[in-house]
């Protein structure tokens, strides 16, 4: 296959063209979705600095970039452009670049763009068609507004860390952040569904709009069950550690030889598990015929449980369960997982090559279009590699005006 062909995309918003002024996770691994489904996208980065993440390491490629594997993982799809934004030259550049573009995202501070005529206002007078997402901390109103927000923080504002952790009176009891910046990548997840609910409107009617996501408002959302509880039960969430604060049992238990996941969804399930165990006698006990008094009575059950299951070895009574037809399962480490013959059969695992030959492996789009596959065109690129290749196919720059531009700092350019 050719260069060329291999750097066509195939997915379903091919033709689409996206302007990310993100840094980070939660912009870039928006942008990353949308460049997996076919878009164009042009990441504008800092002459000198590049995308913050590009220094969060070790571990750092071993090649001329020296990138952290952090930045590896949300960058891919996409050319790398650097021009100095704070430039007034360079702002014109990325204004330019912007009335041919079907999509903005940044994640600046509230207000902050407007100074370089890269806000909304601005671009959206220039372009009506555009679609505009801004990803803060807190949103473009409220009291918070101007607060800067970090995944650690919001995880623990939203109230995600109060029942994430062992209770306070275990081991290890107390708050817990979740190993991922989880508020991040699901901020990154809701703005792309709400780019792509924009752009079915911009086709129905031929308008863009203004798309304002918060870190804050989107990890709320994420609580879920948990929210429902209270809200609607007057039940207070709480730490519970492996423990489901409404379905029992669904947790681990400790085997002769390790711990095993149990994860029983309805009381049919229940009575299996038990007649598996040699308990069939349990799903009598009126303390535990139904969900409902299991979940009050999780103490007394487990009590019941954990002696039975701890004579079995693991691996056998995973292999029991799956005969039986029961959710269950062993907590694998990362190496384990990514090596799991599921994981490799569904090819989430992606090996791609950059533009100076390095080899770097990625994690798939995990969604399976039928008609129009994810695609990895580029991996993720080195900063300002397509600095020249932007400029020029976009807004006509010759080499002797990009020398200029090079001279003078306002972009640049990679050398291959």
């Amino acid at each position: 296959m050719s260069a060329a062909a291999a750097e066509k995309p195939t997915g379903p918003l091919a033709g689409m063209k996206v302007l990310d002024l993100s840094r980070v996770l939660a912009g870039p691994w928006c942008t990353q979705i949308l460049g997996d489904l076919g878009a164009d996208v042009i990441k504008i980065e800092q002459p000198g600095q590049g995308d913050d993440t590009r220094r969060w390491g070790p571990p750092f490629l071993e090649d001329g970039s020296k990138d952290a594997a952090y930045y590896l993982c949300a960058n891919r799809n996409k050319k790398s452009a650097a021009i100095n934004l704070a430039d007034p030259r360079g702002a014109d550049l990325i204004q330019r670049i912007a009335l041919d573009c079907d999509i903005v995202v940044e994640n600046f501070r509230v207000g902050g763009l407007a100074k370089y005529g890269l806000d909304y206002a601005t671009l959206s007078a220039i372009n009506p068609r555009l679609i505009y997402c801004s990803i803060t901390g807190f949103g473009q109103d409220g009291p918070y507004k101007d607060r800067g927000g970090y995944d650690f923080l919001i995880q623990g504002m939203s109230g995600l860390m109060s029942i994430t952790g062992r209770p306070d009176d275990e081991p290890g009891g107390g708050p817990m952040k979740v190993g991922i910046p989880v508020s991040d990548l699901v901020t990154g997840l809701y703005s792309a569904i709400a780019i792509l609910a924009a752009l079915n409107h911009r086709d129905r009617t031929g308008e863009g709009q203004h798309i304002d996501m918060a870190l804050l408002d989107t990890q709320v959302s994420m609580l879920a069950n948990q929210a429902s509880n209270y809200m609607n039960g007057g039940m207070l969430p709480r730490r519970l550690g492996n423990e489901h604060p409404n379905t029992v049992p669904y947790q681990d238990f400790a085997c002769a030889d390790g711990d095993i996941l149990v994860a029983l969804g309805n009381d049919r399930q229940f009575r299996s598990f038990c007649d598996l165990l040699g308990l069939s006698d349990l799903p009598d006990d009126p303390r535990f015929r139904d969900n409902g008094g299991r979940s009050p009575n999780r103490h007394a059950l487990q009590a019941e449980m954990r002696p039975a299951i701890a004579k079995w070895r693991s691996g056998d009574l995973i292999a029991a369960m799956e005969a039986a037809k029961l959710p269950g399962g062993r907590v694998n480490d990362i190496p384990h997982i990514l090596a799991d013959p599921q994981i490799v059969a569904r090819g989430v695992v992606r090996d791609m090559v950059r533009s100076d030959g390095t080899e770097v492996k990625v994690l798939g789009f995990p969604g399976k279009l039928s008609k129009t596959p994810a695609d990895y065109r580029h991996a993720p690129p080195r900063s300002g590699e397509d600095t020249r290749t932007v400029l020029a196919d976009l807004l006509g720059v010759d080499d002797q005006r990009f020398a200029a531009l090079i001279e003078a700092g306002v972009i640049a350019e990679r050398l291959h």
